[in-house]
């Protein structure tokens, strides 16, 4: 059987001999999609964040241990190049295959799903066929007739923009997002209207850190709080509240909006079932 040979979302390109029997995961989600995909048992490493499978923890998605990631002899290593430390990543990668990934719309977590069903050799598999056949058919909501906001931290007061995954999750719930458009601006005081920006460099402007008077001004029908990243208590969401007079308040899985892979394929009906709630 030919090595398999394909590229991650860094466009760095992976060689893989035989389907790898000893796999890391330092994602939640991807240690999710490893279960989903049936390959559950050749986990032997996982965070301390991931829910799902039976494997030793190797510390949390921001402070992996990598010493003990490598003691575990993987042969593969799954990662996201947003939940996970470049240090760590480029660490690991010197010594052992690892597969960083970045999707940013719902088509790309499921082609992240089939990509991995390649490298564990799972993607004849009829279950893992059905699964991926199904995520390819989740359809796009209509023209959005609904506007939400959707912070995803209070302090600073954060959002995401069009060019997110969890912004797609909203589109494919037929939810418009109130900050589709707003790029997060350097430095933080020019992203709060205080001074001239500066040249951004390549760095994310993906999440804006936003006012309440911004949000008063842009408006949304809903305010979407979701239970992570950050979890919004009592008191965050009266504030909220006040900024956005008569907005619906919808409280949802933080898994159902940013969880990529396999969750979000069941994920998509429970969030057009919140959108038609609002």
């Amino acid at each position: 059987m030919p090595a398999l040979k394909l590229t991650d979302d860094l466009g760095r390109t992976l060689v893989f001999p035989h389907p790898p029997e000893r796999i890391v995961s330092l994602v939640p989600s991807d240690t999710y999609s490893v279960v989903a995909l049936g390959a559950g048992d050749r986990l032997v490493g996982r965070t301390t964040w991931c829910e799902h499978g039976e494997a030793p923890t190797v510390g949390g998605t921001k402070d992996v241990d990598v010493e003990a990631v490598l003691a575990l002899a993987p042969q593969l290593v799954i990662a996201n190049q947003e939940e996970n430390t470049r240090t760590a990543l480029e660490a690991l990668a010197a010594r052992v295959p690892v597969l960083v990934s970045l999707p940013r719309r719902v088509d790309q977590g499921v082609a992240h799903l089939a990509r991995l069903a390649r490298i564990l050799g799972l993607e004849a598999t009829p279950a893992v066929r059905e699964l991926i056949r199904r995520g390819y058919q989740l359809a796009v909501g209509g023209t959005p007739q609904q506007r939400a906001f959707v912070p995803i931290w209070m302090d600073p007061l954060m959002t995401l923009n069009a060019d997110t995954f969890g912004s797609d999750m909203l589109a494919h719930a037929g939810l418009g997002n109130a900050f589709g458009d707003r790029l997060r601006l350097y430095p933080l005081a020019a992203d709060l209207g205080k001074r001239e920006a500066v040249e951004a460099t390549g760095r994310d402007v993906r999440y804006p850190r936003v006012t309440l008077g911004e949000m008063t001004a842009r408006g949304a029908d809903a305010l979407v709080l979701a239970d992570e990243p950050y979890a919004f208590s009592a008191e965050d969401e009266a504030v909220l509240r006040a900024a956005l007079p008569g907005a619906a308040v919808v409280r949802t899985s933080g898994k159902d909006l940013f969880w990529y892979g396999a969750w979000m394929i069941d994920a998509v009906a429970r969030v057009r079932q919140l959108a038609d709630e609002i």
